[in-house]
């Protein structure tokens, strides 16, 4: 906008609403008499009040309202564009015709650069006349229009001219300002107003500085500014001209208000990461730092994660601001607002309880304590209710926000989740110690007659000169029991997590492991081994040994009879290839014997799965505990040569 708006003026020099008040600037006496009879003719349409200077024209626009101006190009003191000019230097936005005799292309160029609204010629006057009437009413009609749309929109808006005064403002403008100056009702005394008389409260804010810098440097801004009387945030926009400035201003508090919401929420998630997170914190610390967040969320008076222990309600960990109540108080559940929470398995919001729940005002919680609004959330662990996780305080609210159940059934869930994790890693500690006590009982009470065994059938094979065959067979059935203690205690011990791992040679580990099977012929190759491996060595060498011996024993019948998890035997020699995966993912083995059936796959690592007769069925099931316990995964597919190949990956190598 390149001027201010001047106030529309709907109203004739009676006052009479609907009559368009025109104001007619010619020296001709002859031209003057034809327009004002034409416009005159309809007295419930027009009025016309003529000047013949531009001078008085000015002076008429200072001292009356109107709605157009109309104008002969010659005047006796300056031309009808010189008088657009100075109507517009005067923050005068009214309509304004160029109605001439001496009507060029070069005056009508002019006029239009001028920001003339209309351009005609008179000859002939008297045919030109009606259509001027038709010209200004559409122009007027225009104007008003416009006006009436910076009524009615919500943006306020106001202009002011070169000495800061009031040129215009439209409904919410008058409006907003009106509250800065704390004025009651009609506020049209603002016109022609110094804005920083009239609203000194302005001085010295952003606003005033924003202005300025506009009306100084003639360049347009926008910004966002809190002004303080109001209490209000406002989305401004300021347009200048060499004549004033024009503002448009929105109110945006609760865009402002909603941002911060948006951020303050967020910053409360970070605090429960934050605490959630962290290593140094047990469980109970975590929950107190939790209750503490709610609280201050909520603006809660007593917080607490509590407990059902059959009728009763145990207070387990409280933030209470009252005194009223301490960890480890018991009240009977019947007597609390939780009780509807742990038997509805819901949460439980309750922003006054008189009006909400007039059925809760019998119950201790209220009587006697006062407690007035409620917002709780059970805490369900391994499908049962444990107890609650609450918020209440003695203040009756008008409500509680979506945002702020969120929040609590967000903390509630957490602690539903640390609590089932706490219980099974308790019944995992539990089952480890009974792995520990059967691991002794099989190591200590079946090994030691197993040895007195294999000592005794010494003893009879030197001294026994009859068939060999029956003590080779008790051989043979006393070393498949030590096999079967072997397996069953790697397995009892095989699935500790690996916690001190250490980085060794992976060529080393390959050799130890294959030094330990009996692979008559077969043969082992080795790919790109030369690299350290990270890990538990001894049980890293367990693994390979068994990868190894399934390869040998499942791929020759020349070797030694036992094999755990065979397939099918053959009689030529299995050749066994290790190698390390792309960008150290970890390791494979792979032989060239005769592979495990494709629908057999998913069964090879379960603990019994064998094919053999004389397999315990434990062997793979040891390679899967031991890459589990490093945090790998262990894969089976045919390899190249039509065997079985296994990749083990999430194991370092480098």
């Amino acid at each position: 906008m390149d001027t201010p708006v001047a106030t529309p003026n709907r109203h004739g020099a009676d006052g009479t609403a609907g009559r368009v008040r025109v104001l007619y600037v010619d020296a001709d006496c002859d031209d003057i008499t034809v327009v004002t009879e034409t416009l005159s003719g309809s007295p419930d349409e027009f009025t016309v009040t003529v000047c013949e200077t531009a001078d008085d024209a000015l002076t008429s626009l200072e001292n009356a309202s109107y709605d157009c101006v109309v104008s002969e190009y010659r005047l006796p003191d300056r031309d009808g564009i010189e008088l657009l000019r100075a109507v517009r230097d005067q923050s005068f936005d009214l309509p304004f015709l160029l109605f001439t005799d001496d009507g060029d292309e070069s005056v009508a160029s002019n006029a239009i650069s001028a920001g003339v609204t209309d351009y005609m010629t008179k000859t002939p006057l008297s045919e030109q006349t009606e259509l001027l009437r038709q010209r200004i009413t559409a122009a007027v009609a225009r104007y008003l229009e416009e006006a009436d749309i910076l009524d009615r929109m919500t943006d306020g808006f106001f202009a002011v001219d070169e000495d800061w005064e009031f040129t215009y403002l439209n409904e919410r403008g008058r409006r907003v300002i009106g509250r800065a100056m704390a004025l009651d009702g009609d506020t049209a005394d603002l016109l022609g107003q110094n804005i920083w008389e009239a609203v000194p409260s302005i001085e010295g804010t952003e606003f005033s500085k924003q202005y300025r810098r506009a009306m100084t440097k003639q360049e347009p801004t926008s910004f966002e500014g809190y002004f303080e009387p109001l209490q209000t945030w406002f989305d401004v926009s300021v347009y200048p001209s060499p004549t004033g400035i024009s503002v448009y201003f929105r109110d945006i508090t609760e865009r402002h208000r909603h941002e911060e919401e948006i951020r303050s929420r967020e910053r409360t998630l970070r605090e429960i990461y934050g605490v959630i997170s962290r290593k140094d914190l047990d469980f109970e610390e975590k929950v107190e730092r939790l209750l503490e967040i709610g609280q201050n969320a909520l603006k809660a008076e007593t917080a607490a994660l509590s407990h059902i222990d059959g009728d009763m309600y145990v207070f387990e960990i409280v933030r209470d601001r009252t005194g009223a109540i301490e960890a480890g108080d018991a009240v009977p559940l019947d007597a609390t607002n939780c009780e509807r929470a742990v038997v509805e398995e819901q949460t439980l919001v309750l922003a006054d309880i008189a009006a909400d729940r007039p059925e809760l005002t019998a119950k201790a919680g209220y009587t006697e304590m006062g407690i007035s609004c409620y917002l709780g959330t059970p805490v369900i662990v391994d499908g049962s209710v444990y107890g609650t996780f609450c918020f209440y305080g003695t203040e009756r609210r008008d409500s509680f926000s979506e945002w702020e159940v969120t929040l609590v059934e967000l903390m509630g869930n957490w602690i539903s989740y640390e609590q089932e994790r706490e219980r099974r890693e308790q019944e995992l500690t539990r089952q480890r110690n009974r792995l520990e006590d059967f691991a002794s009982v099989v190591s200590h009470d079946l090994r030691n007659p197993l040895n007195v065994a294999v000592g005794r059938l010494t003893l009879v094979d030197e001294e026994y000169d009859g068939d060999p065959e029956h003590v080779e067979s008790l051989r043979r059935s006393l070393e498949r029991m030590d096999e079967l203690i072997d397996d069953v205690l790697a397995l009892a011990r095989g699935g500790h997590k690996v916690i001190d791992a250490t980085e060794t040679s992976l060529d080393d580990i390959i050799t130890a492991a294959w030094d330990t099977v009996e692979s008559s012929d077969a043969t082992l190759e080795r790919v790109d081994t030369d690299a350290r491996i990270t890990g538990d060595q001894t049980r890293l060498q367990q693994l390979f040994e068994n990868l190894f011996r399934n390869s040998v024993e499942h791929g020759s019948t020349s070797s030694r009879l036992g094999a755990d998890d065979s397939v099918e035997h053959s009689n030529d020699p299995v050749t066994v290839r290790v190698g390390t995966l792309a960008d150290g993912r970890g390791f494979y083995v792979a032989d060239d014997g005769p592979g495990i059936p494709e629908d057999e796959r998913d069964e090879v690592f379960e603990r019994g799965y064998t094919t053999s007769d004389d397999g315990t069925g434990f062997g793979l099931a040891i390679v899967s505990e031991i890459v589990d316990a490093h945090g790998g995964r262990i894969t089976v597919a045919e390899s190249e040569d039509g065997g079985v190949r296994f990749d083990v990956t999430g194991v370092q190598v480098d």
